[in-house]
């Protein structure tokens, strides 16, 4: 275990299940405290993993919430602040998909993913920011993607909410910048985890033929750049979007 964020408390939101909770792990073998975000997963999933967390010697909570509700939010970050006494790192890595070309897309699902995926990135940074500020101290990380960058048929809510969060990021940094709080983004490109192991073999295999380094990302090489972006010793590090992608994107 290491102890480059010792002492810091991290809230990562979608942190049960695929990247997210890899990153939770990640931060937490860094000596990192944890605030743990779910809230798709049954309660006995998120409560399995807290217990698995924890027998690791790691400090952690669970917080349920539905992000795309600024109240919810407020609220839960409330409570968080109570328990912890601060939030020093924000991971805004919740997200959902709702695939469709424009033409069949309804407008409830282009709604639905700019909640989940880019209103709550919002939500969650204004909701932490100004203790932040009080303390002169932060880390704001936010999970974009290489179809933020590049595009994806098929993708334009996801796409756009991803691209959001690229702009958002270079935005606040501006704003954060002498006040001691970086603010980036990671966009990973296609990672290994339960959701992509359900796409059948022969795409995959095509996916894999226009990566350069001919595989996917393990989910843990995803939370190593977040991590970086977390310490205390990346402070010269704001504004930018850190592309995990094999090569796909350039």
């Amino acid at each position: 275990m290491g102890d480059a964020l010792k002492g810091r408390v991290a809230l990562v939101t979608g942190a049960v299940g695929g990247i997210g909770q890899v990153i939770a792990s990640q931060m937490a073998k860094e000596g990192a405290a944890l605030a743990l975000h779910y809230l798709v997963e049954p309660d006995n999933v998120a409560a399995d993993f807290l217990k698995g967390f924890t027998q690791e010697g790691y400090r952690a909570k669970l917080y349920k919430a539905d992000l795309s509700k600024y109240e919810a939010v407020t609220a839960v970050v409330d409570t968080i602040i109570k328990d912890f006494g601060q939030i020093d790192i924000l991971v805004n890595n919740a997200g959902i998909t709702k695939d469709r070309t424009l033409k069949n897309m309804t407008p409830d699902e282009w709604e639905q993913v700019i909640a989940v995926d880019l209103s709550s990135v919002f939500y969650c940074t204004k909701a932490v920011i100004n203790q932040m500020f009080a303390r002169g101290y932060g880390r704001i990380i936010s999970i974009s993607s290489v179809v933020g960058e590049k595009g994806n048929v098929g993708q334009t809510n996801y796409a756009a909410a991803k691209a959001g969060i690229i702009g958002f990021t270079k935005s606040l940094a501006l704003e954060t910048a002498k006040k001691g709080i970086t603010v980036n983004a990671v966009a990973p490109g296609f990672v290994k985890t339960a959701m992509t192991d359900k796409i059948p073999k022969e795409i995959i295999e095509k996916i894999v033929e226009t990566i350069p380094v001919g595989r996917m990302a393990e989910p843990w090489e995803i939370a190593r750049a977040v991590a970086f972006l977390a310490d205390e010793k990346s402070s010269y590090v704001t504004g930018q979007v850190l592309s995990v992608n094999g090569g796909l994107y350039m």
